[in-house]
């Protein structure tokens, strides 16, 4: 049984700091669950494009208000507290903040913790994570 507490979490290298964001990675790769878990944070006033090219993410806000738009399709759908989001295409998508949105994510496959996004808003599949960041 894996038991973590998000606050202590905090205090460690499982939160991961970005421009504009932050997430704290509550179960990885190295926990062999076949996902990753992870609270993030969106600060308020913020934009972000992301694209997971080889990863599935599913996303629930738990609190906050924002919106998300598909850029494939120019498709946006507000965020607000009980919405969830799944990225079953490898969706390119602008996420904005109009309030600080908390957010449980989970990844498959799972991240490693120690993933950067990528210039296109990707991050490297697995294999590549772990040579990048040896």
């Amino acid at each position: 049984m894996i038991v973590r507490d998000l606050n202590s979490a905090r205090e460690t290298d499982r939160l991961v700091n970005s421009t504009g964001w932050d997430s704290t990675r509550l179960l990885l790769a190295g926990d062999n669950m076949g996902f990753s878990f992870h609270i993030t944070r969106i600060h308020a006033n913020t934009e972000h494009v992301f694209h997971y090219k080889h990863h599935f993410e599913s996303v629930y806000c738990i609190s906050g208000e924002g919106s998300i738009e598909d850029l494939a399709t120019g498709e946006v759908h507000k965020i607000t507290p009980g919405v969830m989001y799944a990225l079953n295409d490898h969706d390119k998508h602008r996420l904005k903040a109009e309030s600080e949105l908390v957010m449980a994510c989970c990844f498959n496959p799972p991240v490693t913790g120690n993933e950067v996004h990528r210039e296109d808003g990707s991050y490297a599949p697995n294999d590549e994570a772990v040579s990048e960041n040896a």
